[in-house]
């Protein structure tokens, strides 16, 4: 196992007892919180992080994160956010197997580009997605019919990119992360939209982190 240098022990410490003061203050209400949404918020972070750092164990912690939020998104009446935990629940299975067994000869999968023709793929699901799934929440009533059929798409592609190690996940990402802090602030979910601000930057960690992957690959061939 890599050592960890002062500063990432004193990174991961600090970010270890947050999480559990957190979920203490929710559980035991010291502060006004709902226990659900923490627990969201701590398996959320910590996924992402993982996901930055190519970090296998991001897998099982997000399919935790999954069930915690389609609870809460279901609540909150945002529908589609709510099937798109189940569809997060398939989608990482499957990426964690990828992620093991995806490479060449069923090796590790290696960080690459995403090539012209699955950014087309990328774009026409985008457009189909966002329209079929607005149809859909405008019927059921949903909270915000366009904003959460335009976040879901994007999602999707993005959770799809990131399980096949394609680098411009982070870009997709970047953008439905910004929508979705607007979204939830919209909704109350103000511990939620925070976690999706941290998101935000999480992805230029993983841009810089995947980036440097994808450098040190392409300088060994």
């Amino acid at each position: 196992m890599k050592k960890l240098s002062p500063l990432q022990f004193t990174f991961y410490f600090i970010s270890i007892a947050a999480s559990i003061l957190l979920l203490l203050a929710s559980s035991f209400k010291w502060i006004d919180q709902d226990i659900t949404e923490a627990w969201g918020f701590v398996t959320g972070a910590w996924c992402v992080w993982l996901v930055a750092l190519e970090n296998i164990w991001n897998f099982p912690i997000g399919l935790a994160n999954s069930v915690f939020y389609f609870v809460l998104f279901f609540q909150a009446r945002l529908f589609a956010d709510a099937f798109l935990q189940v569809v997060y629940f398939i989608l990482e299975i499957i990426g964690w197997y990828q992620w093991l067994r995806g490479g060449e000869k069923k090796t590790a999968l290696k960080v690459s580009r995403t090539s012209l023709k699955t950014w087309g793929i990328v774009i026409l699901f985008l457009t189909a997605g966002t329209v079929a799934i607005q149809w859909i929440l405008i019927r059921v009533k949903g909270a915000a019919p366009f904003t959460d059929a335009l976040t879901t798409s994007i999602s999707l592609a993005a959770q799809f990119m990131m399980n096949a190690k394609l680098f411009e996940n982070w870009h997709l990402w970047l953008i439905a992360d910004v929508i979705y802090v607007w979204l939830y602030i919209s909704r109350g979910l103000y511990l939620t939209s925070l976690l999706y601000f941290i998101f935000i930057l999480l992805c230029f960690a993983g841009i810089r982190y995947w980036g440097a992957a994808l450098k040190a690959l392409n300088a060994k061939k």
